[in-house]
């Protein structure tokens, strides 16, 4: 789920203009607005994905392809990086199977990363501030 104030910008204001992110399927828009007003409603709630929100499967990219992905970095998965993001949101969102061996390699990957601890390492209260 994800509180409004993390998507309001793509529904009112998403480059600068005061209009919506164009990226947006209208009637995903305006769902999102129903949800979301302009002028406060910062903490109601929308699903980050609404067709299979319980289920770990590719619908994610599906609906990154048809202008349901909730978040501005969604968006950017299909706009972004000359068309390398692209081309894997497609590959994704049509091979299930391909999307489930890379997640698998890729979470095989993050648990070999050894974080830094004790002295080496470093705590934050705020992980967006070195204190």
């Amino acid at each position: 789920m994800a509180r409004c104030v993390t998507f309001k910008q793509r529904l009112y204001n998403q480059n600068g203009n005061n209009q919506p992110d164009q990226t947006l399927d209208k009637g995903y828009y305006y769902n999102l607005k129903s949800v979301c007003p302009k002028s406060g409603g910062d903490n109601n709630i929308s699903p980050l994905e609404f067709a299979s929100p319980a289920k770990f499967d590719n619908t994610y990219f599906k609906l990154i392809l048809w202008g349901k992905g909730l978040l501005t970095s969604d968006e950017v998965l299909f706009t972004g990086s000359a068309g390398t993001t692209m081309q894997l949101v497609k590959r994704y969102a049509e091979d299930g199977s391909l999307f489930f061996d890379q997640f698998a390699k890729s979470m095989v990957k993050m648990g070999n990363i050894s974080p830094l601890t004790g002295f080496k390492g470093e705590d934050r209260k705020n992980c967006h501030r070195v204190d």
